[in-house]
């Protein structure tokens, strides 16, 4: 069977670009289709839905440049694997890649290395490759839900999504230009542009992770190539950690052999070290550290909050649940505001680092509103609790999610 990627490629080398298509991005107009609300605290939390994104479906539109495009709940419903058409979009700056030259195209390796390469696209397909399934989650989801408000994109529940990643290691990638001595971190970066004056969004990973063999550089997202607006040709896949380190159109690897102390490491995207990277509002002056490894969440992704279901009748829930770092080990649903907990019967279990399906029945209730609240525990035990976190940055929401639920 053909290579899904060479076939792509193979059309359009007659051209040598594959871009966004039709007027391009930065000329792109967004039109409504409809207003979702968000269920902000504190209000504003309507947003507009739109399809005026190249290789995007209906999507909640956050900001149009640098583009930041929230999946809606309904493209989860049922999909363990995100739909590529629906994969949330996040850029830090307006200068984006809209083409690539696929033939020109390299991989540019270096720094504390024995010998800098640069690698073509082709040099990477011959190179052995490795699949995994993984959650690509915005370090800031859900932070339009932290209360006080703290700034920064409004995201809902959206900034999240699962995919089966297909590439190549970054292990093998830095074998083949060789680690000098003494490097300590790899550096990454790609074709976004920053303005000027800005720093390069770079971000480094330290050089045992970097070289953990789960580490992958991808070019296939559930079987087909990157969309652009999530990264093509080449994305960073760091499964388990928050999506600020899976560096999209990456183009450039720089080994390190100091501590990076560049602004995307060492003042930006970075936590509390406070347990569950929680402080009270309007702290300052506390220790930090980069944000790294995912946690526990679980959503029920077939009812929105404020749903109605018929009295004395038994109704069926399902959603989606991820373990963090580790694999989704239960999930437990409560209806009596978390007096007890019933265990929720699982989907297929597609790895450690990937969303699990989850559905159950809920014996029929009595007239009145209620709260379907869901939690997840993973295989290191750690489970979701109640109360909500705060930081400055909005990051690391976990809280267990409840939906309210009319029962007439």
């Amino acid at each position: 069977m053909a290579d899904p990627l060479e076939r792509i490629w193979d059309r359009r080398r007659a051209l040598g670009l594959i871009g966004l298509g039709g007027a391009g991005l930065a000329t792109a107009p967004v039109w409504a289709q409809a207003l979702a609300d968000l269920g902000m605290p504190g209000g504003n939390g309507g947003r507009l839905l739109t399809t005026a994104f190249p290789g995007k479906g209906n999507m909640i539109l956050q900001r149009s440049r640098a583009p930041l495009l929230e999946t809606p709940m309904d493209a989860f419903d049922g999909n363990v694997f995100t739909p590529n058409d629906r994969f949330f979009v996040r850029w830090h700056y307006d200068d984006i890649p809209t083409s690539v030259d696929v033939t020109r195209f390299r991989l540019k390796i270096g720094g504390a290395v024995r010998q800098p390469i640069a690698l073509s696209l082709t040099d990477l397909l011959s190179m052995p490759r490795v699949e995994l399934a993984a959650i690509n989650q915005c370090s800031g989801n859900s932070r339009g839900h932290f209360m006080p408000r703290v700034p920064g994109a409004q995201w809902s529940n959206g900034a999240i999504g699962n995919a089966r990643w297909t590439g190549v290691r970054l292990k093998d990638v830095l074998d083949r230009a060789g680690v000098a001595p003494g490097a300590v971190a790899v550096r990454l970066g790609g074709l976004d542009r920053p303005p000027p004056g800005a720093p390069a969004f770079e971000k480094s990973l330290g050089l045992d992770h970097a070289r953990d063999g789960e580490v992958m550089i991808a070019f296939l997202m559930n079987g087909e190539q990157l969309p652009m607006l999530n990264g093509f040709p080449l994305r960073l896949v760091v499964p388990g950690w928050y999506s600020t380190y899976w560096i999209k159109a990456l183009d450039r690897i720089e080994v390190l052999a100091t501590p990076d102390t560049g602004y995307w490491m060492d003042k930006a995207y970075r936590i509390p070290t406070a347990p569950r990277a929680n402080v009270a509002p309007g702290a300052k002056d506390f220790p930090t550290v980069p944000i790294n490894r995912m946690v526990p969440r679980a959503f029920v992704t077939n009812m929105a909050d404020g749903a109605s279901v018929m009295a004395h009748s038994p109704f069926f829930v399902r959603g989606l649940a991820m373990g963090g770092a580790s694999g989704v080990a239960r999930v437990d649903l409560s209806m009596d505001g978390g007096a007890s907990w019933h265990a929720a019967p699982l989907g297929t279990d597609e790895g450690k680092y990937s969303f699990r399906l989850w559905n159950a029945t809920i014996p029929a209730l009595k007239p009145g509103g209620y709260r379907l609240a869901v939690r997840c525990t993973n295989s290191k035990g750690e489970t979701q609790v109640a109360d909500p976190i705060w930081n400055p940055s909005g990051f690391m929401r976990s809280a267990i999610e409840s939906i309210a639920v009319r029962v007439a």
